[in-house]
């Protein structure tokens, strides 16, 4: 399976106390849905803080003791809300339609910062007309008859007209360096609004270009893709502010199986305020809580719900069909109130087929039964918080090397054990199954091989709780395996008497085979837990059924 680079980002609110890691194979697409968190996060913030600031004001105010009562009546309506919002966990999503909308996640904003406005040039004065009537001398008789009174006079209106003129191109002057000041400022202001704008516009074009990939990504059923479509569907759903929502997701698409390991809330996080009383003889408000049987009933009815609304929000959304089946894993994070130590547990695991699944009518179910009848396992109540082993877990670690010593000669890192020789294949499943069961002091068996790349042995554990007769059945297939596989092993384990069944594969199992294995004896092995258990005795090898696929090929012409 080839992985693309990831990228992610860690996101948290103090005031909340909110932490959650965002993954996707989009850098912008990432960053958007972390600032969508972020803002989610501010707003349910501000809420909190208008309401407790409502809710001081109120007290405050509420000095009579009508005013009180209704106080109490609010606070009552208020609790009852929540609480009926818990029991509508599953009912609220029905009416919703969970497809992510591709042109919703779009940046479709405008560039609303306003463009500079081009300055209106100060207009210059008129220039002054030496004929203007105000520079002409005004004579008196005398003043015409003498000359040099005259020319005195003239010059007087010379002088005038002069001195106005300089003071116009003094006025002008300053006004063409105002006029230019004015422009070349414009001139700046509109060149950084066009970078503004270049920029917001790329920005927009390449995130708004890294949705339409990641689309074509998922419609071309990428198995990433289906990851980070599969994420905002369950970051889309709505809960109350106090629930944790977050989770983990894997997929592989060779099965079709999508794996979320979901953190569901713990009691705590669950309101369980039923009324508020105003107790007029004590002039005090009396708080009433549902009973202790009522919150373990509630509690486990809305892990019931939760579980069965994320599997129909994945399902609704899945338009192009990438989910054969879905395995979620609910995990509770408490105390444990015998030591104070945080522990964090699966408590439920429920492997749900689609086909199957889209034919329930979620309206009319008890969720309880419903997950019983999924198969789901679970404590009878989930309130105790008992753990649970998941049905799949999510391979965290790269599943292509892992580290050990040598059980078999000549298997090192490099090693492909999907291409290995048979023989070999069947001695190396020997020799690690020898070393599992013979530190309890049992013993390994071959009893059959075969070319196909099947072997059969018979272990024998004798502890007496957990012991007794056990078959192993390993394939080196390159391929999915399917249910009848698993329907043979299930035959070998009842003629052998055997106590249980183990198949080991080089490859994955489809969900039908999943499925089938679900209430029987029966543990299913794929290529990662192979590696794994490897590594548990030391040795070091890999799984590419690609590469494989071709050396198979190879050997066989």
């Amino acid at each position: 399976m080839t992985y693309r680079q990831m990228y992610e980002v860690e996101i948290k609110h103090d005031g909340l106390n909110k932490y959650r890691v965002i993954r996707g194979a989009e850098r912008h697409v990432v960053e958007q849905k972390a600032q969508t968190q972020l803002n989610q996060w501010d707003e349910m913030w501000k809420k909190k803080v208008e309401a407790e600031e409502k809710r001081a004001a109120r007290e405050r105010k509420a000095q009579e003791k009508e005013e009180k009562k209704q106080y109490a009546f609010q606070q009552t309506e208020e609790a009852e809300n929540q609480l009926q919002q818990i029991e509508d966990i599953l009912k609220h999503t029905l009416d919703v339609d969970d497809t992510i909308d591709w042109e919703d996640l779009k940046d479709k904003r405008k560039f609303d910062k306003p463009k500079p406005k081009a300055p209106e040039n100060i207009t210059h004065p008129p220039e002054p007309d030496e004929n203007d009537q105000k520079f002409q001398p005004q004579l008196n008789l005398l003043e015409k008859m003498i000359s040099s009174m005259r020319e005195k006079k003239e010059k007087e209106m010379e002088e005038k007209y002069l001195e106005e003129k300089e003071r116009w191109k003094e006025e002008v002057e300053n006004i063409e360096k105002e006029n230019q000041n004015n422009n070349k400022e414009y001139e700046q202001e509109l060149k950084e609004w066009k970078a503004e704008k270049k920029e917001f516009e790329a920005y927009q074009k390449e995130t708004n270009e890294a949705i339409e990939e990641q689309r074509r990504n998922y419609l071309e059923k990428d198995p990433t893709a289906i990851i980070d479509y599969c994420d905002m569907v369950l970051s889309n759903s709505e809960y109350p502010d106090e629930f944790p929502q977050e989770f983990d997701i894997d997929y592989n698409p060779e099965t079709k199986i999508l794996i979320v390991d979901y953190s569901l809330p713990s009691p705590e996080d669950m309101s369980t305020l039923k009324e508020v009383k105003y107790v007029q003889a004590r002039d005090e408000f009396k708080k009433v809580y549902l009973s202790e049987a009522a919150q373990k009933k509630m509690y486990d009815r809305l892990l019931y719900n939760i579980t069965l609304r994320s599997l129909h929000e994945l399902f609704e959304a899945d338009t192009v069909n990438a989910l054969e089946a879905v395995v979620f894993n609910g995990w509770v994070n408490s105390i444990d109130k015998a030591t104070g130590q945080e522990v964090n547990a699966c408590v439920l695991s429920i492997q749900a087929n689609k086909e199957e699944f889209e034919e329930i009518n979620l309206e009319q179910v008890d969720p309880k039964l419903c997950f019983k009848n999924l198969k789901g396992v679970g404590s009878s109540k989930l309130h105790s918080l008992s753990p649970v082993a998941p049905i799949i877990k999510i391979d965290r670690d790269d599943p292509r090397f892992v580290s050990s010593y040598a059980v078999s000669e000549g298997i090192d890192e490099n090693m492909n054990i999907a291409a290995m020789d048979w023989q070999d294949f069947e001695n190396l499943i020997r020799e690690l199954f020898e070393k599992e069961f013979n530190q309890a002091g049992g013993e390994v068996n071959i009893t059959r091989a075969s070319r196909d790349g099947g072997v059969d042995a018979v272990a024998f554990d004798p502890d007496p709780l957990r012991g007794g007769k056990m078959v192993i059945q390993a394939k080196r297939y390159t391929n999915v395996v399917g249910v009848s596989a698993v329907r043979d092993l299930y035959g070998t384990v009842m003629n052998e008497g055997a106590t249980k069944g183990i198949l080991v594969s080089t490859a994955d199992y489809g969900p039908d085979a999943y499925n089938f294995a679900k209430d029987k004896p029966l543990t299913l092995l794929n290529g990662n837990n192979l590696l794994h258990l490897l590594q548990k005795h030391g040795q070091k090898a890999k799984i590419d059924l690609q590469e494989a696929k071709k050396e198979l090929k190879e050997k066989e012409l």
